[in-house]
């Protein structure tokens, strides 16, 4: 069993679901979550402006701790190991847009699960 995390655009989370529902899969949990990718700041260029390497630093410091969490969707989806290029690639194909912040998919192992209803455990469970 994997464990499909993906952090997605919040306007993109009802195609998302739909696209998922489609291809049979309709379990998964989404929440609420802020943050924001890696900031590149190049310092090649402040210096062609004529910063001096200690304001590109002073810059660059800026931006990381001063950047603003950008508000997304986390969906969790639990899949057989067989499903994962599927589900991943359908993610993709919906959120991909080429910009800066379509998000990111995260596949992790899932080594155990149980229903609380009935007791099953392992894949019985998902």
């Amino acid at each position: 069993m994997k464990e499909i995390i993906a952090i997605i655009r919040m306007n993109k989370v009802n195609v998302t679901k739909k696209a998922l529902a489609d291809n049979g899969v309709c379990g998964l949990h989404a929440m609420k979550v802020m943050g924001r990718g890696k900031i590149h700041v190049d310092l090649s260029v402040l210096s062609d402006m004529g910063a001096t390497e200690e304001i590109a630093g002073i810059v660059s410091e800026s931006l990381s701790k001063g950047s603003r969490l950008i508000p997304k969707r986390m969906l969790s989806i639990l899949v057989q190991d067989n499903e994962v290029d599927k589900v991943v690639d359908n993610i993709i194909n919906v959120n991909k847009e080429g910009n800066k912040g379509d998000g990111k998919i995260f596949i992790c192992p899932v080594l155990d699960a149980a229903r609380v209803r009935t007791g099953e455990r392992g894949e019985a469970a998902i």
